[in-house]
This record gives structure tokens, sequence and C-alpha cells, in this order.
């Protein structure tokens, strides 16, 4: 589908009242990019808003101001794209219109997203690339659509590299938060014999069951909507998280209630600077630490396991 795009570049003292006359002409389709966004970011007003913050995202502070927004590409459309083009030049703003087709940027984050190794032993590969599953291998079909996992990340690896470590066949699993569904799939092909996935997002909750069934494994593993800390009345053998430092802090003392006497706790998206701090939260909790995985190659993250006491 066609449609058209402009850009406007604007001040910081003007970024408001461009908003507010783009929104007054009935254009309510809006990007905003304000540098003073970063700002905000860097000054979190919680402590679980972020861990870690991608370069390209710093690199935008210094950017100037600037609003986008969207028309269909008819003759309305192209009729506001001019009065806005005029009131812009009139104001002395840059402004660029053109148009542009969803079929460049909808699916291009695809091509990037190839089979992979997560373990020696277990593939995540995409449902549109071809791959020649190979003796002892276990491969997870996965198309995360909108959710967030495809279980290249490193995170991902090493909570699977763990689970891959303690999972023994028969084993209860409670996946906390997720997402696509990689962790909770995992679980099922390394022999789980019931896996429970939890996730806030309702859509995620489908895209995780859709890769439930692609993997044929919806038979032992379920995925429902649904707060650890609100109503779930499920305990397993090993809990799974992977989620960031301040959230597995938050939910740490609740998966102490969902996990059996003497089972295994796997927590990730934590980078390495906090892993002594997240080790010393989790034995105050009542755990004892069983191992660490870490992988400075991959961006400084870690996972821990620890054994409920």
């Amino acid at each position: 589908m066609d449609y058209i795009k402009g850009t406007i570049v604007t001040t910081i003292g003007e970024i408001d009242g461009v908003e507010a006359l783009l929104m007054d002409m009935g254009i309510d389709s809006l990007e905003i990019n304000d540098p003073r966004d970063i700002e905000d970011l860097l000054n979190k007003k919680n402590d679980y808003d972020w861990d870690y913050i991608d370069p390209k995202v710093m690199a935008q502070s210094g950017e100037e101001p600037s609003i986008s927004f969207y028309l269909s590409d008819d003759e309305e459309g192209r009729k506001k794209a001019c009065e806005v083009e005029k009131i812009c030049a009139e104001k002395g703003f840059h402004c660029e219109t053109g148009v542009v087709s969803d079929s460049e940027w909808k699916d291009k984050w695809k091509e990037y997203f190839k089979p992979a190794h997560i373990t020696d032993r277990i593939v995540v590969k995409p449902t549109w690339e071809p791959y020649a599953k190979k003796e002892g291998e276990l491969v997870i079909e996965i198309d995360p659509g909108a959710a967030f996992g495809t279980g290249t990340h490193p995170t991902t690896t090493g909570c699977i590299t763990l689970l891959e470590k303690y999972l023994k066949p028969g084993m209860s699993v409670l996946d906390v938060g997720c997402g696509s569904g990689i962790l909770a799939i995992a679980a099922g092909l390394l022999g789980a014999g019931d896996v429970l996935g939890i996730e806030i997002d309702p859509v995620a909750v489908e895209i995780g069951r859709e890769n439930v069934e692609l993997n044929r494994l919806s038979g032992r593993v379920k995925v429902c909507c649904g707060d650890l800390t609100k109503g779930v009345d499920y305990k397993a053998d090993i809990v799974v998280a992977n989620l960031m430092a301040d959230l597995v802090k938050m939910l740490t003392g609740d998966v102490a209630r969902h996990i059996k006497k003497g089972g295994i706790y796997i927590s990730s998206g934590i980078l390495l600077e906090l892993k002594e701090e997240l080790c010393d939260f989790i034995e105050v909790c009542g755990f004892e630490i069983i191992d660490v995985y870490e992988n400075e190659n991959d961006g400084g993250w870690c996972a821990i396991a620890a054994r409920l006491k």
C-alpha cells in the first residue's frame, strides 16, 4: 500500500506548536522525534525502565527535532500535504514529502533473521527460511510477528544453554514473560513433560500459541495471558525468566512461590556489571546460586541459575 510521508524539521521551541498545527488540520498519524525524550530516558523515572541503551539511540540526542506525518495517497491526502508544505515555507521550516510503500519496510527485518545455532544442539529457524536439519539437532520454528523474541539475542542463548544443562525429561517448566514462546518451545523440545508460558501482552500470547502449534507441542506446552504476581496457580521444577535485571528483582520473590522445593530458577537479561548485585539479591530471596553463564563477546550479558533452598 502506498502512502504519503512528510517530515518537518523544526526547533525545540516550535515542536509542540507544529504538532498542534498538524492535529488542528486533522493530521493525527504522527511520529515525533524530540531529542528531549533521550534526556528523559537517561533520567529514568523507574528503576526498571531500562538496563541498556543502544548507541544508535544515544546518537539521536544531537539531532534536530522533527515531526513526520502520514497521509493516504489520494486527492485529499495530496491536498493536505501541499497545505503543510505551504505553511512550513511561510514559517521557515524545512519540509519534505513523498510517496512511499509499506512494502519497502514492513518485512525488511526478515532479511536479517536467518537460521541460527543457539547451542550446539538447538537451532532457531524462521518459518520462511529453509533449513536442512542435521542428526541430533532440535529445530525451533518461529515467527515472532509483533512479539518480542527471535531467539538470537545473547540473553536467550544464556537461558537455553542453562535449560539444556538442567532440564531433565518429564520436568515441568514455567516461562515468565514468554514473548514469542522461544523458551517454552525449547523446554518442550528438550523433553519437559509440562510447560506453561505466561505473558501480560495479549498479542504476544496469540503469537506464542501459534508458534507452539508450529512446533507441534500443543499437547505439552501452553501459553496464557497472566501476571505472575496475580492469580497464577502453578508450581514448576524449573522457572525461566528472560526479562531484564530490575524486572528479575521485582519478580524473584514471586518466583520462589511458584517453584518446587529444590527447583531451578533461570534468569537472564542481566548485564555483566549487574551480575554480583543480582546474585546477592536472588540468594536473599531463598535461592542458592549454582551456575552463571556469561559471554563477554555477546554484548556483556549473563544468565543465572539458582536452586531454591
